[in-house]
């Protein structure tokens, strides 16, 4: 098992590091414009093998596509992180051009390899790789939804002043501030409603604090998050490798589901060695299609900036 990964900056290192540890890939390539950059991230790593006890070979490449070749799984982190008051969708301009250049590229060397989309703006860059490349919409999977959706558990343990194993709950929408909906009426403690061990006023606040997760981290760090989007694109890579027929909440091409066409927005879907093996469609409350609605007007309006 062959993965990729463009971009050797935090969350695309991180990426490559979880791969490695959970030890399911044969080779992990690390690919990045800066010249040397990404084969020191893989030397790096390759040196806390006998250290981690894995087997993974990681290799490193400036801008040669050709040491992609014959991937089974490629992820695209290229592009710039948000800075402290950007919004996602502030990034469009510059990133549209790396995205469809490096989709491309990776298609060029491995036809029948199955993308992760991690750039941002998430949604709409996944859109656009839809349009660059024409794959099967199975091949190409936005990331967002499994991030918002560990940020949304640790939010809920928290609250819930439970261990986060106890704790389950998933996020749909768009990846984005305004655009989560994260699904409290749905999540659990061990199976019980989290709704029976806290208020709605609490719960409510947990919301909130999900959606604006990324915001928060990026102005406490100066720059984008980079362990849980690495872990969460991490856990994508091995659902996928390892057929395990995970459901996760992804960015997903929808034709019809939900009420909604040709667009990319996170919904739960299943995971296993085709890529996206099935969109899993969940009875929602009028209000959560209200707010999964208002969130593919605004998926909808970002994609509108783009020049594909």
């Amino acid at each position: 098992m062959k993965v990729t990964v463009v971009g050797a900056g935090a969350v695309g290192a991180s990426c490559a590091e979880y791969i490695a540890i959970k030890n399911f890939a044969s080779e992990v390539v690390l690919l990045d414009i800066k010249e040397g950059y990404a084969e020191g991230k893989a030397m790096d790593l390759m040196q806390t093998a006998s250290l981690n006890g894995f087997d993974t070979k990681l290799t490193g490449s400036t801008s040669d596509y050709s040491k992609t070749a014959n991937s089974d799984i490629a992820v695209i982190t290229s592009g710039i992180p948000r800075k402290p008051g950007m919004t996602r969708e502030e990034l469009i301009g510059i990133n549209a051009g790396i995205v469809k250049s490096v989709a491309t590229s990776l298609v060029e060397h491995s036809p029948n390899v199955i993308l992760i989309v991690v750039s941002n703006p998430m949604d709409t860059m996944t859109y656009l790789t839809h349009k660059v490349t024409g794959l099967p919409k199975h091949r190409i999977i936005g990331m967002g939804g499994a991030l918002d959706s560990a940020r949304f558990k640790y939010r809920l343990a928290q609250a819930l002043e439970a261990p986060i194993s106890d704790v389950d709950g998933m996020v749909i929408g768009g990846h984005s501030d305004k655009g989560m909906v994260p699904l409290t009426r749905l999540a659990t403690r061990n199976s019980v409603p989290v709704s029976e061990f806290i208020s709605e006023e609490r719960l409510n606040q947990v919301k909130e604090d999900t959606k604006v997760g990324g915001a928060t981290l990026t102005k406490l760090l100066g720059t984008s998050a980079w362990y849980a989007p690495g872990a969460a694109v991490s856990g994508l890579v091995q659902a996928i490798a390892c057929d395990q027929k995970k459901i996760y909440p992804c960015s997903t091409l929808l034709d019809g589901e939900y009420g909604l066409n040709d667009l990319c927005i996170g919904v739960p879907v299943v995971l296993g060695r085709n890529g996206i093996e099935k969109i899993v469609e969940i009875d929602l409350s009028e209000a959560e299609k209200t707010h999964l609605k208002e969130s593919a007007e605004g998926v909808q309006k970002t994609n509108g900036l783009l020049e594909i």
